[in-house]
């Protein structure tokens, strides 16, 4: 894009524009950085990163690229990037192509951490392991999964004292020991 608009006469009146397709998985980046690098103006994406073969720059990780790191882009779009996993779900819905869970910004497990390590850090400073907030993306809250990954901490918190508590199971006799720690869990049993 910059060999170009240094080389084509009038190139300053021009809206440059780029159209990645993400065949080798690198349509945002490429386009990010003919936006940084080369001068471009207008990035040609979709919702989902939908598009022909492996699909094209996706909308959403160009619009919080740019937002979570301004500091580097300098630049602004007018998308309202809290309708992000709105719209995702229902591209989704419409054309019957699932988002994979892990997905950057709108996947289900985007704000899901199940890492004990990552979990003490959330429950410690957010921003430790989220650069941006789930809110800014229209998604309702990060999540603390419990799992074979969870750690103490995460345990511990979902055990809290301010939860409902009923039926005395303390963290040690579950396998957990917490220093000067009795907490209690309430379970509520379905038919199967």
């Amino acid at each position: 894009i910059r060999h170009l608009r240094e080389r084509v006469p009038n190139s300053d009146k021009a809206v440059w524009s780029v159209h990645c397709h993400n065949d080798l998985g690198m349509a945002v980046a490429n386009s990010l950085a003919a936006v940084q690098v080369g001068g471009a103006r207008q990035i040609e994406c979709t919702i989902n990163g939908l598009g022909e073969r492996a699909g094209n720059a996706s909308l959403e990780e160009v619009v919080m690229a740019l937002k979570v790191r301004h500091d580097r882009f300098k630049l602004t779009t007018t998308v309202d990037s809290t309708q992000l996993t709105r719209i995702s779900r229902l591209v989704s819905k419409v054309t019957g192509m699932s988002v994979q869970p892990n997905k950057a910004i709108v996947g289900a497990n985007a704000f899901a951490h199940e890492a004990g390590i990552h979990q003490d850090g959330m429950l410690k400073n957010q921003e430790t392991y989220e650069i941006m907030r789930p809110e800014t993306v229209g998604a309702s809250q990060s999540l603390l999964v419990l799992g074979k990954h969870s750690g103490r901490a995460a345990f511990a918190n979902r055990l809290a004292p301010t939860r409902a508590i009923r039926s005395g199971i303390s963290l040690a006799s579950v396998g957990y020991a917490l220093p000067g720690s009795v907490l209690a869990v309430s379970i509520m049993l379905a038919s199967s």
